[in-house]
């Protein structure tokens, strides 16, 4: 069951528009298990060697760079992000309502 679950979050996450973000639970939700967004951060963190996955794009429901620490150097996930044009200020997306992608809920 995990390698399926992990294949279907890296399908959203390759969803997710240039420029954007969604969180580990916007996730979850889409693939109808509201309450597994820390299995989303599981198949994140995953999926570092894959380079055809924006992990970068995924955040905390508050918009915090929660998985960071993952990425190779100290700010990969917030130079990565801010070369995409979204702002980051002491770990927090600027505006992130504004940024941020909604996943659609359908079965993959």
């Amino acid at each position: 069951m995990e390698d399926n679950f992990f294949e279907r979050v890296y399908a959203i996450a390759k969803q997710i528009p240039y420029g954007r973000v969604t969180s580990y639970g916007a996730i979850a939700k889409a693939l109808g298990t509201a309450r597994s967004a820390r299995m989303v951060g599981w198949a994140m963190n995953a999926s570092h060697n894959m380079e055809d996955v924006p992990a970068h794009r995924v955040v905390n429901r508050k918009g915090m760079l929660s998985g960071k620490h993952h990425f190779q150097g100290t700010n990969l996930m917030q130079q990565l992000l801010e070369s995409e044009g979204i702002k980051v200020v002491d770990n927090q997306i600027v505006d992130f309502e504004k940024v941020f992608w909604e996943p659609e809920v359908r079965d993959l």
